[in-house]
């Protein structure tokens, strides 16, 4: 691009922000009526210094003065008032650190090929959360996906941590919630029941600087967990399985890797399988339990487990059905033909139960490595929305939550830490299932 072409794109960026930040100082009134009295204040001194001034030039003592002088030094109040009334807007729709922060960005080159930096346009405290500031940009023409590639770089330059980037009201916009830099995770976080919610339908995952993050079943019915070995994924599912058992739900937990994860407590309390003919008799029976609610909350005239057990005395309990690792189960690679066909028995009936699981209290919570297409139909993994990655490589990141998020923000080093498909980081709890149980 020419410099004479970066030479007019600036002056009209320039011109731009002065506008935008005229109408934010507008807002910013009505937000925070105080500053209305700054104006106030502001009109009589004007009027004052300018009968002071026009006091001063004694116009009445200077015979022959000339009467465009008069009007000139008249038409000064109404200058005054305008131009200092313009002048305090813009100061009131600037937010702090306004330079500092488009500086910081040009010095880790976080421009677009116009050599433009991203503006700071509002810096608001996030109503949810005391501590989180939430910074908008007008993103000049930067996408989301670069704003999240360069994450590390704007932490550093803007000495933050960021919670999450999403859009604005538009994709000219980019919302960063931060916190400060000295709040970052912990790196270890023991379960207790304080973290129990009160209804059946609500688990909890683990904390993020927002607070605890959870998932409600009864409007994300399905969890998927990643990560590569020793990300703690293992243990994320146990913190909520754990969780489960506690809200009285029916937990059967299908290990194809020898039972050696899940020690006896867990027989006691959920129905095990290890081999492929239990599973597929598992699976019968909860989509048999499936069709039965069907009929049952139709002929009762009600929508969804929800609002079938608030209207009776025999409550239905939630059936959550986990695997440790789906691939082991899934995966037809290698098998003869009679194998195949007992593997796509399976999973048609995980299928069923994907799509019509919701509201009817049947859950799906599969955990694994490599949740590709030869591993996961499109008609399972579109039915789960709530996907969860620990530490991965890009591809896995990429399989798991569609971009590489988890590779790029989850340190190699750091087992228990994830990251949820909206952006969003936390720490896992570690859990000992002998003491819970």
């Amino acid at each position: 691009m020419r410099y004479e072409d970066k030479e007019r794109l600036y002056q009209q960026t320039q011109k731009k922000y002065l506008w935008l930040r005229l109408v934010n100082g507008c807002k910013s009134l009505v937000q925070k009526k105080e500053r209305i009295f700054v104006l106030w204040f502001f009109c009589p001194i004007s009027i004052l210094i300018w009968y002071l001034f026009k006091s001063n030039l004694g116009l009445e003592d200077i015979p022959l003065i000339s009467p465009v002088f008069i009007v000139l030094v008249d038409l000064m109040l109404p200058a005054l008032l305008i131009g200092g009334t313009f002048v305090i807007l813009i100061l009131f729709g600037t937010p702090r650190g306004f330079d500092k922060t488009a500086n910081e960005l040009h010095r880790i080159g976080m421009t677009n090929s116009a050599g433009e930096v991203p503006m700071l346009l509002t810096r608001t405290q996030d109503k949810r959360h005391s501590n989180v500031e939430i910074l908008e940009f007008d993103a000049v023409g930067i996408p989301l996906t670069e704003w999240e590639k360069e994450r590390g770089y704007i932490e550093a330059a803007l000495n933050v941590n960021i919670v999450k980037i999403i859009e604005g009201r538009n994709k000219r916009r980019i919302l960063l919630h931060v916190v400060p830099a000295d709040s970052g995770l912990p790196d270890f976080i023991e379960w207790n029941d304080s973290y129990l919610t009160g209804d059946d339908s609500t688990l909890t995952l683990g904390k993020s600087q927002l607070g605890l993050e959870s998932v409600d079943l009864s409007k994300i019915p399905h969890i998927l967990l990643g990560g590569s070995t020793g990300s703690g994924k293992s243990i994320l599912l146990k913190v909520l399985l754990v969780q489960s058992l506690k809200k009285n739900a029916v937990v059967s937990i299908a290990d194809f890797k020898g039972g050696v994860d899940f020690p006896r407590v867990w027989h006691d309390k959920c129905k095990m399988c290890f081999d492929e003919d239990t599973l597929l008799t598992l699976l019968i029976e909860l989509t048999d339990e499936l069709e039965r609610r069907k009929t049952l909350f139709r002929e009762n005239g009600r929508a969804n487990i929800s609002d079938y057990n608030k209207q009776s005395a025999v409550p239905l309990q939630r059936h959550i059905f986990a695997c440790d690792e789906v691939a082991e189960v899934l995966d037809k690679t290698g098998l003869a033909k009679e194998q195949k066909e007992r593997i796509g028995l399976i999973e048609n009936r995980l299928s069923i139960i994907a799509r019509q699981g919701r509201a009817f209290g049947i859950h799906l919570i599969l955990a694994t490595q490599r949740p590709d297409a030869n591993i996961l139909s499109g008609q399972i993994r579109n039915n789960i929305d709530c996907r969860v990655c620990g530490r991965a490589d890009t591809i896995l990141s990429q399989i798991i939550l569609d971009n590489t998020t988890a590779a790029n923000q989850i340190p190699k080093d750091k087992a228990g830490r994830f990251i949820l498909h909206d952006g969003t980081v936390f720490q896992g709890f570690w859990i000992d299932e002998t003491d819970i149980l």
